[in-house]
């Protein structure tokens, strides 16, 4: 982290859970804590996330364009943009309009669909259409394996994936656009694997591929992938190596996982990351590097493949 330059700004399109921990309570501190000025625009507010029985839920689609045109009448500019949760399908015309006027924004797409083989009790066909839409314009994107399943129109299953689908899954992926993508939360044998590309230049046919496997910490809880997702953001606008940034996102979700568990905290309330901000700092000037003591386990394996 460099504190002799102004932190690079980084524009947060995503909704607003009062209770669980999820989308920009969580981006917003972690994001903060790498050296990046968080920029909020609310797609949604939650009285709490979709996983508890009940919610009082507000649609911002009315009031997105009034407020992005207050920035645009500033001038303001922006390093990066973060797209997470669309509160409607319409919001991705305003999102795309945003982002024709920031050209020179590295773009992050986490296409918020669903997980565990089903979509969002919120998401539509056409939302995952409009959302595959944005996809296309992203520099990055980090789908969980739903996700990327709903992406491609490929089937999906809960485990059993072999290195050769998941090849297959990431040349999909990278064929919508995006040079860079990580696939989260693969089940593997007692443990979860994050499976990423990057293009390896720009005039390769190729993507170079890795994995990041982390030993099983404890059941899945919300909000772990806006965790992924804004450490690769802020990494990204900061420079730190894609393939470290990975690295660094998986150790530190392993970390709030194991550490949520041994609190006994109920899953639906997300994972308690508060309590390891300063691991997570500690990284930061370490670039990703592998040092989050016994909790790690992370390998990376790269590989060339050429999709059809």
């Amino acid at each position: 982290m460099n504190v002799s330059a102004a932190p690079k700004k980084l524009v947060v399109i995503n909704d607003v859970a009062g209770f669980g921990r999820c989308a920009a309570t969580i981006v917003l501190p972690v994001v903060s804590v790498l050296g990046v000025q968080a920029c909020l625009v609310p797609t949604a507010v939650f009285s709490n996330h979709t996983g508890y029985p009940t919610l009082h839920f507000d649609d911002y689609t009315q009031r997105m364009p009034l407020y992005l045109d207050a920035w645009k009448r500033l001038s303001l500019t922006f390093d990066g943009i973060y797209a997470g949760f669309l509160g409607s399908d319409s919001q991705a015309d305003i999102i795309e309009e945003f982002l024709s006027e920031h050209p020179e924004s590295l773009v992050l797409v986490d296409p918020v669909m669903g997980d565990h083989g089903r979509t969002y009790s919120t998401v539509t066909q056409r939302h995952c259409e409009r959302i595959r839409d944005l996809v296309k314009k992203a520099d990055m994107i980090t789908p969980n394996v739903t996700e990327a399943c709903l992406l491609t129109d490929t089937a999906y299953k809960e485990s059993g994936w072999s290195l050769s689908e998941l090849h297959d899954l990431a040349g999909k992926l990278q064929k919508l656009g995006p040079k860079k993508a990580v696939i989260t939360g693969i089940a593997g044998d007692n443990c979860l694997i994050n499976y990423y590309y990057e293009t390896a230049s720009s005039d390769a046919a190729g993507i170079r591929t890795g994995i990041c496997e982390s030993p099983f910490a404890g059941p899945n809880h919300h909000g772990t992938g806006d965790i992924f997702a804004s450490v690769l953001a802020a990494d990204a606008l900061n420079g730190v190596p894609f393939s470290a940034s990975v690295q660094k996102a998986s150790d530190f979700v392993r970390m709030c996982i194991a550490g949520t568990c041994a609190l006994g905290l109920p899953e639906e309330e997300g994972v308690c990351f508060e309590n390891y901000l300063g691991e997570l700092i500690r990284l930061g000037h370490n670039n990703g590097g592998n040092n989050i003591g016994q909790q790690t386990c992370a390998k990376a394996c790269n590989t060339e493949y050429n999709p059809d």
